[in-house]
């Protein structure tokens, strides 16, 4: 979905719309479509038997691939760039060059990451949300209903997807492709900042994101995947709650 996101932002920037404000209208939509996604799997796979786990994972990857094989058919294996007034251009201070899109991206990052993480502390949905993957007996009991809670976080979190999409298509050029190369990234930042700390992952990003930089610089970019897992691992040993993880 995140390079859905981006190729539909692609669509919407090759007809004379800004890249953001694609990115901001393609949220309510993706957020529909993610309600329909988790309904049609709930319905599915999730009540149907107690591996719902590797179901699921088969089911969303599946989607992954479907959505890949129809952004190839509608515009083909190469990549997709858009325009911008902030693309392009850089601060220059001294002998370093900070581009702009880089700076949109990260300052549109943070912002929604605040927002998150102010909405899943400091409203009943937002604690119903956190407290769906503890004691879902517990959450009915507080009158909610925790398949329809799911339901609404992934439809936030496809939501997500669509400003995210906007963002990956600022920074860089996409292919069809490029979900496969983010999928371990994303499994390494999550799984590294504990799972349920929205902060935590933006800063175990950001950590992650600049080592990978200074491998890339200093031993070429066949290296700078590698030391995700390798930071992953050793994040691991010490905090198996990850960085910001609480103990269960």
């Amino acid at each position: 979905m995140l390079v859905a996101g981006s190729y539909a932002t692609y669509a919407l920037a090759s007809r004379g719309m800004d890249p953001l404000l694609a990115g901001l209208l393609l949220m309510p939509v993706f957020f529909v479509i993610g309600l329909g996604l988790y309904q049609f799997y709930y319905l599915t796979f999730e009540r149907r038997g107690s591996d719902q786990g590797l179901r699921g994972i088969a089911f969303f990857f599946g989607i992954a691939f479907i959505i890949e094989v129809l952004i190839i058919l509608q515009f083909g294996v190469d990549q997709r760039s858009v325009t911008a007034t902030y693309i392009g251009k850089a601060w220059r201070i001294g002998e370093m060059r900070i581009p702009f899109r880089l700076v949109v991206a990260f300052v549109i990052a943070a912002a929604l990451t605040i927002l998150l993480t102010l909405y899943l502390s400091r409203t009943f949905m937002g604690r119903a949300i956190r407290a769906v993957a503890q004691d879902q007996e517990a959450l009915r009991l507080m009158g909610a209903n925790p398949i329809r809670i799911k339901q609404w976080a992934f439809g936030i979190a496809t939501a997500v997807l669509g400003i995210a999409g906007a963002l990956l298509i600022i920074v860089a050029p996409v292919e069809p492709t490029l979900d496969r190369t983010y999928i371990g990234r994303t499994f390494c930042v999550v799984v590294m900042a504990g799972l349920g700390s929205m902060s935590g992952t933006l800063v175990a990003a950001i950590i992650l994101g600049v080592a990978e930089t200074i491998v890339l610089t200093l031993f070429g970019a066949s290296w700078a995947p590698a030391i995700s897992f390798a930071m992953l691992l050793g994040v691991l040993a010490v905090r198996p709650q990850g960085l910001f993880g609480r103990r269960s």
